[in-house]
């Protein structure tokens, strides 16, 4: 089914859901009090960081295959504008509607911004393989399965909102590729010419890999409250991206017979210090375990990306497009383990194996088990013939949903 079955179905959807986020702002929303105002200026430069990250970074993350970087950029843009409607909206009623009313200001928005780049990088694991209309679902199932395991790790865990945010990684991952796993499976021969890398494709997703690095410190700090351990959280996502950087490049060279740098493995693990160290990124107070951590993170990174890409596809029937599960995924379990350790090694043994260790394991576990139950229900409700799905023979290719005037007619 090509973009005709979309005709009626895509616009009658968005103009459902937008309806009814308008009447729901209408309702339940205001803007904050002129006096605050000065959290803004504050505020602001770090929304820009972080805006940049989901509408740059992670659209040209994805922008690797050669006739699929249109709608790898604007799907991206399609879906965080929807998702953070949507984020906003629960992140008050689940969070701050005691007064009755939702208060936006710009904090609320960066929670949005970061909620719905869940559903950013779980996108990347169906990369190619849905159509807008199952996107939208997936976007309003994520979203709300994120928002509920972050409202479960605060109140039953006892966790800050930075600690739940940023298991971000691991929920995303494991959601992306259980719907993935759901999925329809590619033709691997038809579809290996199409999922094909070019030097052009590959500097798209070199750039978005450079967006992200950049601004990573900015995502793993934004939501810490003390300018001391901001200030430290930055420090530390620094030092841990650059040593995964060094490792991306020289550790690629190690695992090729030749030698030679895989550009796909510098997209993978350069980012894999900044998503190992974010939930303990305000907890260590010295540049070289932060280091430590990006570097077996990067070294973990290439190891998956080399070797798990083959296992899923022949053990699980598992197509992972841009294999998010070695860049999200194994980092940030890698992360969570890190976790327990350093709560365990700043506690004590005091009463710590009766009540620190569960809570902490079970901080870990949680947003895992949720991303895999969430992507599983996800999964099955998007295999439905109600969202016109494509043909498997019509995966990752542009012709399939944008206008090509310069290419033959009737694709």
């Amino acid at each position: 089914m090509g973009s005709k079955s979309l005709r009626i179905s895509l616009p009658l959807w968005t103009l459902i859901l937008e309806t009814a986020f308008i009447v729901v702002f209408f309702f339940f929303t205001s803007y904050e009090a002129p006096l605050k105002k000065l959290e803004l200026l504050k505020k602001y430069p770090g929304f820009q960081d972080i805006n940049v990250m989901a509408v740059l970074g992670l659209a040209f993350l994805k922008a690797s295959l050669r006739r699929y970087t249109w709608s790898s950029v604007a799907f991206n843009l399609f879906t965080l504008a929807l998702g953070v409607q949507l984020a906003i909206i629960l992140d008050g009623f689940l969070f701050s509607f005691s007064s009755g009313r939702i208060i936006i200001n710009i904090h609320r928005i960066i929670l949005g911004t970061m909620t719905t780049m869940s559903v950013l990088i779980s996108s990347g694991a169906v990369l190619g393989k849905v159509n807008l209309i199952q996107l939208i679902v997936m976007t309003l199932l994520e979203v709300t399965a994120f928002q509920g395991t972050k409202k479960l790790i605060q109140d039953f865990l006892n966790m800050d909102e930075h600690e739940s945010m940023m298991q971000i990684h691991v929920f995303g991952a494991y959601f992306g590729v259980t719907v993935a796993w759901c999925l329809p499976q590619p033709r691997l021969h038809a579809a290996k010419d199409k999922e094909r890398r070019t030097p052009t494709s590959c500097l798209f997703t070199t750039l978005g890999t450079l967006f992200l690095w950049i601004f990573w410190p900015t995502f793993n700090s934004a939501l810490i409250k003390y300018p001391y351990e901001k200030e430290t959280a930055v420090y530390n996502t620094y030092y841990a991206l650059a040593v995964s950087a060094v490792v991306a490049m020289s550790f690629s060279a190690a695992t090729h017979s030749d030698g030679k740098i895989s550009m796909e493995h510098v997209h993978r693990a350069t980012l894999a210090g900044g998503v190992a160290v974010g939930v303990t990124t305000n907890l260590i107070q010295s540049p070289w375990p932060a280091m430590v951590l990006g570097f077996f993170a990067g070294i973990i990174s290439i190891v998956g990306a080399k070797f798990l890409p083959g296992c899923f596809n022949e053990i699980i029937g598992l197509h992972d497009t841009c294999d998010v599960h070695s860049t999200f995924g194994l980092p940030g379990l890698l992360g969570g383990l890190i976790y327990i350790l350093l709560i365990i090694i700043k506690g004590g043994w005091t009463n710590l194996v009766v009540f620190q260790i569960p809570i902490s394991v079970g901080y870990l576990c949680l947003p895992m088990a949720m991303g895999l139950a969430g992507g599983l229900l996800t999964g099955l409700i998007l295999n439905l013939n109600l969202w016109k799905a494509p043909s498997a023979d019509k995966y990752f290719d542009d012709q399939a949903f944008w206008e090509f005037p310069h290419l033959a007619v009737g694709f």
